[in-house]
């Protein structure tokens, strides 16, 4: 994101953005963080994997819905 809250436009992976709330990090120290924390975030992204839903015995066994009825045709097909 840019400093204004934009995604940046060509597609590249944002700047992370650090607020310091109290204290006087140095920047060895912020750097360190950043590492820290971007290294464990990649790596738990990496090993992120969701299950595929699965259907039980009684989702399979149960019948489709049918289609709905058609309103344009007369009840019982005849005109009369």
């Amino acid at each position: 994101m840019t400093p204004d809250g934009m995604a940046a436009a060509d597609g590249a992976r944002p700047a992370p953005r650090v607020e310091v709330v109290r204290g006087a990090p140095t920047e060895e120290e912020l750097a360190a963080l950043l590492a820290v924390v971007g290294e464990e975030y990649t790596r738990e992204s990496e090993e992120a994997v969701a299950e595929e839903p699965r259907p039980s015995a009684w989702q399979q066994t149960q019948r489709r819905l049918r289609k709905p009825l058609r309103r344009d045709v007369p009840w019982g097909r005849f005109t009369g």
